[in-house]
């Protein structure tokens, strides 16, 4: 097998994973932030005792982590348009690995806050302090250290689900290997160049979920999923 692989073709693509590697790297930070501000929305609507707002984010939740990811993108990219909303490529994709991350964010995010002894919101009420006070000084502190290393888990997955994108033809690494493969008809030195980028990625974000642990004094998740 190696004495047909082809370096110097894959040294005259590496522009172009270069650029796809930016690419992903840029989808994923966006993508993040977005499924951070979903997951934040439905992790306060799941708190709440009404269940005006905790039923509605409860069911989101669940459909979303009950469904793949591939049908929730494609669902997004062929079937917004039936409705009449037409989005770009590249907003559909960051759209759908937001809403999808955002539910396993949710989750992360209130079982930190759940993680939190009840005695000392007690002895925030005790203390006079408003819900506003108790989740600023007392409960979100503490849980912020508990949900940074399982949240770097978490972008760990995105950045590899963000692959699904190359399937509406979003250009970033996954994509950059198709078209190797395509333009020269050699899948192996696009698909194991692609993999070897996605592992750099990898191997980065787990050592900064290890460093993350370290630092805050708690142990840091096994990021392998």
């Amino acid at each position: 097998m190696l004495e047909n692989f082809s370096f110097r073709t894959i040294v005259e693509y590496l522009p172009l994973f270069g650029h796809g590697l930016l690419a992903t790297l840029w989808l994923s930070v966006v993508s993040f932030a977005g499924a951070l501000a979903v997951g934040i929305i439905l992790c306060a609507m799941n708190l709440q005792r009404s269940r005006l707002s905790k039923v509605p984010a409860k069911i989101y939740i669940d459909a979303i982590r009950a469904t793949p990811l591939l049908a929730q993108l494609y669902f997004l990219y062929f079937g917004l348009p039936r409705l009449g909303v037409v989005l770009p490529e590249l907003v559909v994709g960051i759209l759908a690995l937001s809403l999808n991350s955002g539910a396993y964010i949710a989750e992360i995010i209130r079982a930190g806050i759940l993680s939190i002894s009840r005695g000392q919101v007690e002895a925030g009420i005790a203390s006079g302090m408003t819900y506003t006070q108790r989740m600023r000084f007392v409960v979100l502190p503490q849980a912020f250290r508990v949900t940074i290393p399982p949240l770097l888990g978490q972008a760990i997955v995105l950045v590899k689900d963000s692959a699904l994108l190359s399937l509406i033809s979003v250009s970033e690494l996954t994509r950059a290997g198709q078209l190797l493969a395509s333009d020269r008809f050699m899948p192996a030195e696009g698909f194991i160049t692609t993999a070897a980028c996605y592992l750099v990625l990898y191997y980065g974000l787990k050592g900064l979920a290890a460093l993350s642990g370290r630092w805050l004094g708690v142990q840091s998740v096994r990021s392998g999923a």
